[in-house]
């Protein structure tokens, strides 16, 4: 080979490595927020630390959102101006928003104000399940047709956000004011049980495994870990201040926890039951999404329009990166 080819095939893999490390994107998606201040929904290029678009929902606020699986579309319900149990507008559409195009797309109408927040796809299925809170229902969805096409009963006041296991037949809703949570067969579309947690109770998520549910008792800082396979509370971890959102880590030995009072993130051993670590974050975190890759923690914070990486090797802040006012929800889109 002569020396004049490799020069050239040498300088040729410099460019492409560099390229990579640019501009390219190792986790294969784009993270996406709903900035609740904004009234928008936020593109961020991870690699550069940025928000590279803020599409217009075109209503009064989306709290929540979620990319479709082949990453072309989000869905954020309109959930109204207000926080859960509050006064204040009763949202009643869900928005479709197109992530080439930046805009609106389609609207599913619920016919009346429900305050619809949290949606989550069907694994098995591919239906869309939102919650409707002042119905005290999820609503299932056709994102195809974009057609309602039933409902599953919580049997419960302010059923906010919902967590679905793997297979797809289960759903747990936080039921806010009642402090429960509901335990949904999502097939037969029907209860099968409430939880009492406490007076409030915040946020629901799974772990890795489906063999465990963590919700946010929100009189006390304690997570409160269910026992999927009882319906039954299994134990209460102490935290340092009361937590809020959650999500386990891809291996799962770890569950990070957002704790707003305190501008901190917990890092809870789930083997241990315990708080191994904290991790200071800016003001107000919200939200945790666990990149697919499973090397960062997306913690998103509300007070401070941040959203802050948290590297799940050396739980250090690895970026801090600007986003729309009192960004909440967030979605992976691959």
């Amino acid at each position: 080979m002569s020396r004049t080819l490799l020069i050239t095939l040498f300088g040729f893999g410099v460019f492409m490595l560099s390229g990579a490390s640019v501009g390219g994107n190792p986790s294969g998606g784009t993270l996406v927020v709903a900035n609740k201040g904004d009234e928008t929904v936020g593109i961020i290029n991870q690699q550069a630390g940025r928000q590279v678009a803020a599409i217009p929902e075109g209503g009064i606020t989306a709290h929540e959102l979620i990319a479709s699986p082949d990453g072309k579309l989000v869905y954020a319900p309109i959930y109204g101006n207000s926080g859960v149990g509050k006064p204040g507008t009763n949202g009643r559409e869900m928005v479709v928003i197109d992530l080439a195009q930046r805009k609106v797309v389609g609207k599913v109408d619920f016919g009346r104000g429900v305050r619809p927040h949290c949606p989550q796809f069907g694994p098995a299925n591919g239906l869309l399940y939102v919650t409707t809170e002042l119905d005290k229902t999820i609503s299932i969805i056709d994102p195809k047709s974009l057609k309602i096409i039933g409902t599953v009963p919580t049997g419960q006041e302010q059923s906010h956000m919902l967590a679905i296991s793997s297979d797809g037949h289960r759903g747990y809703t936080a039921n806010v004011g009642p402090g429960t949570v509901s335990v949904l067969d999502l097939d037969n579309r029907k209860v099968l049980a409430i939880i009492p947690i406490s007076k409030n109770t915040q946020r629901i998520s799974l772990s890795r495994d489906n063999s465990m549910a963590f919700t946010s008792d929100q009189t006390t800082p304690m997570l409160v870990v269910i026992d999927t396979a009882t319906n039954k509370v299994k134990t209460r971890v102490p935290l340092p201040a009361a937590g809020y959102g959650t999500a386990a880590t891809h291996d799962g030995k770890y569950l990070v926890v957002c704790m707003p009072d305190a501008n901190k993130v917990a890092v809870v051993d789930l083997a241990a039951m315990k708080v191994a670590r904290t991790i200071d974050v800016p003001a107000a975190p919200q939200e945790v999404l666990i990149r697919p890759d499973g090397q960062v923690a997306y913690v998103s914070c509300d007070k401070s329009a941040k959203v802050a990486a948290i590297s799940t090797a050396d739980w250090k802040v690895a970026k801090l990166i600007p986003a729309g006012k009192t960004v909440d929800g967030l979605a992976w889109a691959r």
